[in-house]
């Protein structure tokens, strides 16, 4: 791909104030400008393409009608937000998007103070923010306008309702614009995604004034107020029957649906909306992906592409080192088929990333045993233990970010009752350019602190299905945390399953002279692995897979610490209460922390991980293999020295 130029239109330093002032026909050429420029760019450096292309005339309609920086929009999810960040004084740096230091992918409130007005990364909090906004505008006195834009597939989240049902109460004056694609990253699933897509005759009601209005009217003295009688029954049975009807009941006046991608429509509606003293939601249709036919016709493809070649929407097929695994996500996907092919009380259940989540074969296989139940991951946790009461053996598939969504269903719902739920948390450890909003590193610590629950940390593609078969015959609660990515070891083909011992790990390499030992766990081990065999000169470092982060292998922990000089614990998890501070608390209780010299490698907990390619963020935080294998020669020089 050739480099590529910043068009003339997003170089006006006047941006986005000058918008207001363009003919309609210039501000369908900024609409061009601003979609060759995502597709240029996210070719390039990867990252939500579909979404973002179908919000471009909606991004510039808001902008014409109200004031950027002291009106207040919030983008829900974010992952629209990139017209928004090219209008808002971020086009030239915007070649930098994902990129380690450079524009983040999701609204960011630090990246851009003046335009940023609410961070986004995860699902359905649009409308509870911007009520939060409405109301601290109202007690302190100010006018400002304050538009909350949702998608359909973050309207399926409880959350969502919570806050739509609160503002209708309030009354406060504001705006839900209700982006209506059809989609999410898959197709929407529920009854709420079906009551949106319903379709009326609405030539049936046409034709009832057509032939009946001028009827009523020539009754003479009531003819007139029989005809308004009858046009406003008219309009209650179609919001009764028809999208709004909902929003209505909930206190709110329902515009719509509109065309989403008519610019000229979407400013007259926006100023209609704005004239308002009361809640009002626009219903707006988009297409995803609109103006690039790559994206319009295969839009979950290019929901988040990696990288493409623009002329042509043609991913390229990444380059498979020999030695490299398949990857957990697709492993994870075949050993469930595998297992529920062989029991019938196995269910999948996922929060609207069925393929994210490598369930596309399940869903194939066992349709009535697979369970999508949209944006609502408190909802999935809880019906997941419902079935679990009834003796099925419900595995909740879901990306380590989002889970954190729901940590009292997690405590309340699961670990209380002690029941069978096995939680398979992809995306965990860093992931890249999606960033902090996204970043799996918590996982350990939220986890591993209630009671009943078992975690553990398979550290290849191969360990993945023992995992997966002993989690399944625990008959407790049950997490397995994983990457997506795959690791780079040469994995055999998983012929048979075997039941691992609960909180047993397993020494994988064992040095003559016992200095120093890497007790490692999940996918960082095979780097360890690299690292350690990097050091020629060192012969006096072992390395443990530990595996069990609840509980920590107890009886191997000891014995290390009573055998080896010094200990480095090594985890893709943020370092406060991680795998790390498990095995220390472990050691100070059996007074052993004492015994040995320890390092402990991790996340740092004084701030969030920030965005950019996982390579880069794992140099950064010290987690590569060249890294580490610096710091366990250091650290092996220092324990040599000191004895």
């Amino acid at each position: 791909m050739t480099d590529f130029t910043l068009p003339k239109s997003l170089q006006d330093e006047n941006l986005p104030y000058s918008i207001k002032n363009l003919t309609l026909d210039e501000k369908k050429q900024l609409a061009f400008d601003v979609r060759q420029t995502i597709i240029q760019v996210v070719a390039k450096n990867g990252g939500h393409l579909a979404p973002s292309l179908g919000v471009v005339e909606l991004t510039l309609a808001l902008l014409t009608v109200f004031d950027a920086a002291s009106d207040r929009i919030i983008w829900d999810v974010g992952h629209q937000s990139y017209p928004w960040k090219l209008l808002t004084k971020r086009a030239k740096n915007f070649h930098t998007l994902r990129q380690l230091h450079g524009i983040a992918g999701f609204p960011k409130r630090s990246e851009s103070p003046e335009f940023d007005h609410f961070g986004g990364g995860h699902a359905s909090v649009s409308i509870s923010a911007g009520l939060g906004m409405a109301m601290a505008r109202d007690l302190n006195g100010t006018h400002e306008n304050v538009i909350s834009v949702i998608g359909d597939g973050a309207l399926t989240g409880g959350m969502a309702f919570e806050a739509l049902n609160q503002a209708g109460g309030l009354k406060k004056r504001m705006i839900v614009v209700l982006n209506d694609n059809g989609m999410s990253i898959s197709h929407n699933v529920g009854a709420l995604s079906q009551f949106l897509s319903r379709n009326l005759a609405h030539k049936n009601f046409l034709s009832f004034k057509e032939t009946t209005g001028d009827f009523l009217k020539r009754i003479p003295k009531i003819g007139e107020t029989l005809y308004n009688i009858a046009d406003k029954g008219e309009k209650s049975f179609k919001t009764f029957f028809t999208q709004g009807m909902i929003f209505e009941a909930l206190g709110f006046n329902y515009i719509g649906p509109i065309d989403g991608n008519n610019l000229e429509e979407l400013i007259r509606h926006l100023e209609i909306a704005k004239e308002a003293e009361k809640p009002i939601l626009l219903h707006i249709h988009t297409k995803k992906g609109f103006g690039y036919p790559p994206a319009e016709n295969n839009p979950s493809r290019f929901h988040r592409v990696p990288g493409f070649e623009p002329e042509t929407g043609l991913v390229p097929t990444p380059t498979v080192n020999a030695e490299q695994g398949p990857g957990f996500t697709k492993i994870f996907g075949a050993s469930l088929c595998r297992l529920a092919g062989e029991d019938k009380k196995i269910v999948a259940v996922c929060a609207a990333m069925p393929d994210g989540t490598g369930l596309g074969e399940f869903r194939s296989r066992f349709p009535d045993r697979f369970i999508d139940v949209g944006i609502c991951e408190e909802h999935a946790v809880t019906f997941a233990a419902g079935m679990a009461t009834r003796g099925l053996k419900p595995v909740v598939c879901i990306y380590s970010t989002f889970l954190q969504r729901a940590y009292d269903q997690l405590i309340h719902d699961v670990c209380l009752q002690n029941l069978p739920v096995v939680f398979c948390l992809d995306r965990s450890g860093l992931v890249g350019e999606d960033g902090a909003s996204h970043h799996g590193v918590f996982d350990l610590t939220y986890l591993r602190s209630i009671p009943h629950m078992k975690v553990l940390a398979p550290r290849d593609e191969s360990d993945l299905p023992d995992c997966l078969y002993t989690a399944l015959h625990l008959g407790s609660p049950v997490a397995i945390r994983y990457p997506a990515m795959p690791t780079h070891a040469k994995i055999d083909e998983h012929t048979a399953y075997k039941l691992l011992e609960v909180g047993e790990g397993e020494m994988l390499l064992e040095a003559k002279q016992k200095d120093v030992c890497v007790v490692a766990v999940g996918h960082r081990v095979h780097t360890c692995k690299d690292a350690i065999k990097s050091l020629t000169t060192h012969d006096n470092i072992s390395l443990f897979d530990a595996r069990w982060i609840s509980p920590v292998p107890r009886n191997q922990l000891t014995e290390l610490a009573q055998t080896y000089k010094g200990l480095i614990f090594v985890e893709e998890n943020c370092r406060a209460g991680g795998f790390s501070s498990a095995c220390l608390e472990f050691l100070a209780d059996t007074e052993l922390l004492s015994s040995c010299k320890l390092l402990r490698l991790g996340i740092p907990a004084d701030d969030f991980a920030e965005h950019g390619p996982v390579e880069q963020l794992r140099k950064v935080y010290g987690l590569d293999a060249k890294s580490l294998a610096k710091q366990f020669s250091e650290f092996a020089d220092t324990v040599h020295e000191k004895n």
